[in-house]
């Protein structure tokens, strides 16, 4: 599929996704939210892709927000349609999809921008990322997750100050409140992220879903986190990917999985 604001590139089972308007410091307007859509549908449903890296284009920005002038002549419902659209068919489809997802932060990640990354499963940054969410200095509030999202990752008092000042936090900041997991020079972001992907993958896949599902199960309002944990975990002796990592472990080699 070819698109016009990202670039996909793969690298083995790797696949990255790259926000391409440099110009624009890869603001998400509604053409980049669709292709979005439409690059993660794909990726998840790719036998061949094990997992993705969402980045952005340029040394500036990972994403400096949404378009804003696309705001200008909403109104109330427009508004809730506009936040609810994004919620369905971008951002919790990254969250709930079955591949991991690694955000890698280059710059500034505001507004939308800190939304998409935090939609990911794993965060990581540049140490001369920039994150934050302005919204209230617009009249606005986060529409893209940002409220329940921050607040699960940073905790209600840090995610409070965080929204209502609308500040910038640095790379170390979020290092440290737990918004990212790791932090490095730039020209070591991708690698990194690579890195980390890579042994992901080495895992079992369908285990690496039921993980996934599982850990989100914890945050999913009338969800008994513990009994999808039991559900999953059970499910998983069902798989030849069990039998095949017991038989490794069993006979001290490396296992082959094949997501079966």
């Amino acid at each position: 599929m070819e698109f016009q604001n990202l670039l996909i590139t793969n690298k083995g089972r790797v696949q990255q996704i790259t926000i391409n308007r440099e110009s624009k410091l890869n603001a998400l307007n509604k053409d980049t939210l669709a292709e979005l859509h439409s690059a993660f549908t794909e990726a998840f449903q790719n036998p061949e892709v094990g997992g993705i890296i969402i980045t952005g284009a340029g040394p500036k920005a990972f994403v400096a927000g949404a378009d804003i002038s696309e705001f200008a002549a909403l109104n109330i419902e427009g508004g809730a349609q506009l936040s609810r659209t994004g919620h369905t068919e971008v951002f919790d489809l990254i969250a709930n999809g079955s591949k991991p997802v690694i955000a890698a932060v280059n710059g500034f990640a505001l507004g939308g921008g800190l939304e998409l990354a935090m939609a990911c499963h794993i965060r990581i940054a540049s140490d001369n990322a920039k994150m934050g969410l302005p919204e209230v200095t617009l009249g606005l509030i986060p529409g893209y997750g940002g409220t329940q999202r921050l607040t699960q990752l940073v905790g209600k008092g840090k995610a409070m100050e965080m929204i209502l000042t609308a500040d910038m936090i640095t790379a170390g900041d979020a290092l440290q409140y737990g918004l990212v997991t790791h932090v490095v020079n730039p020209e070591e972001l991708l690698t990194k992220a690579e890195e980390i992907l890579n042994k992901i993958l080495s895992r079992a896949p369908l285990a690496l879903a039921a993980a996934i599902r599982s850990i989100n199960a914890a945050y999913t309002d009338g969800i008994n986190g513990y009994e999808t944990e039991i559900t999953e975990f059970g499910k998983c002796f069902g798989t030849n990917d069990f039998k095949e990592g017991v038989a490794a472990f069993m006979e001290k080699r490396k296992a082959e999985f094949k997501g079966e």
